[in-house]
C-alpha cells in the first residue's frame, strides 16, 4: 500500500516478532513513541516534524497494533511493558523520553515502575487507569462484554472506524485513515480487543505501583474525551510522585485533535519541564 507521507517506515525483528517503525533524523537525545489503537504510528504525523526538531523519534506499531505481528501473551499492558523496554534495548535507546498515549499508557507506567531509572520522561493519557474501571461509549461494552463473538462477526473496518469518530476536530487524510483500517483488518481487531479487557485485571495492580514510579510523568487528557474520561487522567495525577496534568480542548484523540497545544506541551516538556519538581 502506497502512502502520501515522508515518514518512511521500516520492519525489523524484535524478541522474534516483525515490528514496524520509522525513525527520524539523529539528535543527542532519542524519544521512543508507541502507537495508540486502533491506530498506528502515524498517528504522530501531525507532531512528528515538530517534535523531530527537538529529539530524535523512535516511533513503532506495538504487537497486535497498527501493522506489528502480534504475539498473544504480550495483549496486556504488564506484558507489554516489558516488550517496550526490549524495543528500546533493540535501538539502543539508553535512556530515551517515551511518549505513551492511549494503550501505551497503562504499559508505559508498568514499565516505568518495573525498570526505575530506565526512562528519561514519560507522556501519557487518553488510557484508561482509574481503579475501579471508568470507560464510556463502545470501549465499555467491549471490555465488560461476555465474550467477543460480536466483535468477530463484524465489519473490522467498520469497528475500527466507529472508534475513530471520536475526533472532534482533525480530519484524517486518506492514505492515513486507509493505513488505520487496513492495520485491523479479519481478526486483528477483535484480538486486540483482547488487550483492553485485560483492564480489569492488571490495572488494580498498576494502581498499587504508581506511587513507587518517580519517573516525571505528563498527563495529556481531552476535556471532551467520551471514551476515557478525565477520572483516569485524575486518578495517575493523584497518585504519581512527579507529575503534572494538563487537560486540552480535545476529544479522545489528543495527539491529533489538537495537535499544535500537544507538540507545544510534549517540547516544552522536554526542553526542561520534566526536570521541574
Amino acid at each position: 500500500m502506497w502512502l502520501d507521507t515522508a515518514i518512511r517506515m521500516q520492519f525489523r525483528v524484535i524478541d522474534g516478532l516483525t515490528v514496524r517503525f520509522a525513525v527520524s533524523e539523529g539528535r543527542s537525545e532519542h524519544a521512543l513513541l508507541l502507537s495508540p489503537w486502533p491506530e498506528s504510528l502515524l498517528a504522530f504525523e501531525p507532531t512528528w516534524w515538530r517534535l523531530a526538531e527537538h529529539t530524535q523519534l523512535v516511533a513503532v506499531d506495538l504487537p497486535g497494533f497498527g501493522h506489528s505481528q502480534r504475539r498473544d501473551a504480550l495483549l496486556s499492558p504488564l506484558a507489554m511493558g516489558e516488550f517496550i523496554v526490549a524495543v528500546a534495548d533493540a535501538f539502543g535507546l539508553d535512556h530515551p523520553h517515551v511518549i505513551g498515549p492511549d494503550i501505551g499508557t497503562a504499559a508505559t507506567l508498568f514499565a516505568a515502575a518495573r525498570h526505575p531509572g530506565r526512562w528519561r520522561s514519560l507522556v501519557v493519557g487518553s488510557g484508561a487507569a482509574a481503579v475501579p474501571l471508568q470507560l464510556g461509549g463502545v470501549l465499555k461494552d467491549w471490555v465488560e462484554a461476555p465474550g467477543l463473538e460480536g466483535v468477530r462477526r463484524a465489519d473490522p473496518r467498520q469497528l475500527v472506524a466507529d472508534v475513530l469518530s471520536a475526533s472532534r476536530r482533525h480530519e484524517l487524510p486518506d492514505c492515513i485513515r486507509e493505513d488505520y483500517l487496513a492495520a485491523y483488518q479479519g481478526n486483528r481487531m477483535a484480538e486486540s480487543i483482547r488487550y483492553l479487557r485485560s483492564y480489569p485485571a492488571e490495572l488494580p495492580v498498576l494502581a498499587g505501583l504508581l506511587a513507587r514510579i518517580d519517573t516525571p510523568v505528563r498527563i495529556i487528557a481531552g476535556a471532551s474525551d467520551v471514551s476515557v474520561p478525565l477520572v483516569n487522567a485524575e486518578f495517575l495525577h493523584q497518585r504519581l510522585r512527579h507529575s503534572r496534568l494538563d487537560i486540552i480542548d480535545a476529544g479522545h484523540f489528543t495527539w491529533e485533535d489538537a495537535a499544535d497545544e500537544y507538540a507545544a506541551l510534549v517540547a516544552g516538556w522536554w526542553d526542561g519541564g520534566y526536570l521541574a519538581r
